[in-house]
């Protein structure tokens, strides 16, 4: 069983009534010899690695080999814990796990690119927050990375998840309509209703350049990451309530590829415009260049 579109990914589950996460571990087990216990196997490592990722930070910050990065889980973590938090347990949460996982590939730590390094945050800041704000069991998770890695399937498919092809809407974007899908489900919502949170989420994104300081993935990377848990949960939240959104995933899926492609070659992972071109990033590149 396979799907090349959000399209026809929803016909198939309304003709079996299941949801998405049940087609995509339909579709692993077909390509992988029918094994359900593999793709559980595989289920439980990668979370075993995002789990560890977004906490080991948190317990014992390092700096990142560029510099730029260290600390900022856990001050997140603390400030959440603190009392004057503006956001909720759940967000609050997100946002230094998200922090944290990019703190660890920024020290050539063990990571799940989910989809991409430089987005790596936000699928495991959103389902482990979620998992310890609402109390659910690993299951309840699995079904939402079955589900994450359907909407990832579809837009490599038929889009973009690279920074150098796209921009960074491309990368946090996608992560975002990832996790803004497994939410809904998680939640009980429709397939309709994920994949519309999903193309809320990256038309919320929509146009986001990547361009990282010195061509590291640390900064901005690691700041848009805890935007992309925000965008994610708004998006669902929105989504559950709801609120319509008249584009449709495949739809956006196709004008956000578009609009990364036609973003200036400065504004595509290549260090020389946004952030990365102010004064001071250029300085702050020269100067992790000078001592690397």
């Amino acid at each position: 069983m396979d799907f090349y579109s959000a399209e026809t990914l929803e016909l198939l589950c309304a003709q079996k009534n299941i949801p998405i996460s049940e087609a995509m571990k339909e579709r692993e087990l077909e390509l992988g010899g029918g094994k359900e216990a593999a793709v559980m196997e595989k289920l439980e490592i990668a979370w075993k690695i995002m789990k560890k990722s977004a906490t080991d930070p948190i317990a014992k910050p390092e700096r990142s080999i560029g510099g730029l990065l260290g600390g900022e889980a856990k001050k997140m973590q603390d400030y959440s814990q603190s009392g004057k938090s503006l956001c909720g347990p759940m967000l609050s949460k997100a946002m230094s796990y998200a922090m944290g996982v990019l703190e660890v590939n920024a020290t050539m730590g063990l990571i799940v690119a989910a989809p991409t390094a430089g987005s790596s945050g936000v699928l495991p800041g959103v389902l482990l927050a979620y998992q310890q704000t609402r109390e659910v069991s690993d299951d309840v998770i699995f079904k939402g990375m079955l589900n994450a890695s359907a909407i990832g399937y579809l837009l490599m498919r038929n889009a973009s998840v690279s920074g150098a092809d796209a921009g960074c809407q491309a990368e946090v974007g996608a992560a975002s309509a990832m996790a803004a899908s497994a939410l809904v489900e998680m939640e009980g919502g429709s397939v309709h209703m994920c994949f519309a949170a999903a193309a809320m989420a990256m038309s919320n994104l929509l146009g986001l350049a990547c361009d990282p300081i010195a061509g590291l993935v640390e900064s901005p990377c690691q700041t848009r990451n805890s935007i992309g848990v925000a965008n994610a949960m708004t998006a669902a939240e929105m989504i559950l309530a709801g609120i319509e959104l008249p584009i449709p995933f495949d739809e956006m899926a196709e004008a956000m590829c578009r609009v990364g492609r036609s973003l200036p070659f400065e504004l595509r992972e290549t260090a020389m415009g946004g952030c990365a071109g102010t004064p001071t990033g250029c300085a702050l590149g020269c100067k992790i260049c000078k001592h690397s």
